[in-house]
């Protein structure tokens, strides 16, 4: 396998071009995915202090007792919701498991919505008092953000700015907590094999610790590392194939720490956008031409493929 290289070319966007220029914004946040399948995003507004409030939460779940966390795991809800231990998910393919435990907040909906039977109720670990108003504080700024930068992608697409909004009102998006634990020497597996994500964009919070790679087209692994504050967002697999592979969902990897990091632990926040469950998933027209057919000629909802996928990596 290639060793990793630096990516020079993956150049912070910012989020300030977006207030001052739309469509440069768009254009240069496209040419980013179109290339790499990710950007990197200074300038994107969130509020540090609710970062801070929503990262101390989720060290003091993981500081927990294996015990108590593994109280929060719902046996067959197919990681939607709570707590994922150590060692379950693994890659589409994979031999090993990842390295990795995690925690899934979704979001919050009336009694009565009539997309409550795909989105499970979150749960809320009593342990820690404000979990619950820091995390959802988070996802719900993470969900503003994604819609706007779901709107410079449908610039860059050529489509109407709101063309996302109605497919994303009320998605299935996850905000997933995640905790790499100290890497032991010779561990089998790494803390998350190569794989690509479902959903349609993910939003990274954390890659500044090293480990994040991407696998570019002509077969090396690149080192992904924003700078202090920036996010790192991807295509995944739902608006590659919405976009028939225009915008790339591209594989990637988070590396073992070198031996001087390996007894420190590791965390990030990935929130995970998705369709509402009954949208259909159709390839754009305008993503089909002589030289790039439809790859995708029957259509699916994003349940089904949410639940397809699942089952792929071992969480059904």
């Amino acid at each position: 396998m290639p060793d990793a290289q630096s990516t020079p070319a993956l150049a912070p966007v910012s989020m300030a071009g977006w207030r001052a220029d739309r469509a440069a914004f768009a254009q240069a946040l496209g040419e980013s995915f179109t290339r790499f399948g990710f950007a990197v995003v200074s300038d994107h507004g969130l509020d540090p202090a609710c970062i801070a409030r929503a990262l101390a939460a989720t060290k003091a779940f993981f500081a927990l007792p294996d015990a108590a966390k593994r109280a929060y795991h719902i046996t067959g809800g197919a990681g939607q919701r709570g707590y994922v231990p150590f060692g379950t998910e693994a890659a589409k393919g994979a031999a090993a498991v990842d390295l990795k435990e995690f925690w899934h907040v979704g979001r919050e909906l009336a009694p009565d919505h009539p997309a409550r039977a795909a989105m499970p109720d979150n749960l809320w670990p009593a342990e820690i008092a404000d979990f619950r108003s820091a995390v959802l504080g988070l996802f719900e700024t993470f969900d503003v953000l994604g819609g706007e930068l779901l709107q410079a992608i449908a610039l860059y697409l050529g489509l109407a700015p709101g063309f996302f909004a109605d497919a994303v009102r009320d998605g299935n998006s996850v905000l997933r907590l995640l905790h790499y634990p100290p890497t032991p020497q010779g561990a089998a597996g790494v803390r998350a094999e190569a794989h690509e994500d479902i959903n349609v964009i993910t939003l990274l919070l954390g890659a500044e610790e090293a480990g994040l790679q991407l696998l570019t087209r002509d077969g090396r692994w690149l080192d992904v590392a924003p700078p202090e504050g920036a996010l790192v967002i991807n295509i995944g697999d739902m608006l590659q194939r919405l976009t028939n592979h225009v915008l790339p969902s591209t594989t990637h990897r988070v590396v073992n720490p070198a031996p001087a990091r390996a007894h420190l632990s590791r965390y990030s926040i990935p929130f995970f956008l998705h369709f509402a469950p009954d949208y259909l998933i159709e390839t754009l027209p305008s993503c089909v031409t002589r030289d790039n057919p439809n790859r995708y000629p029957a259509p699916i909802t994003a349940q089904d493929y949410l639940m397809e996928r699942l089952r792929e990596i071992r969480l059904v």
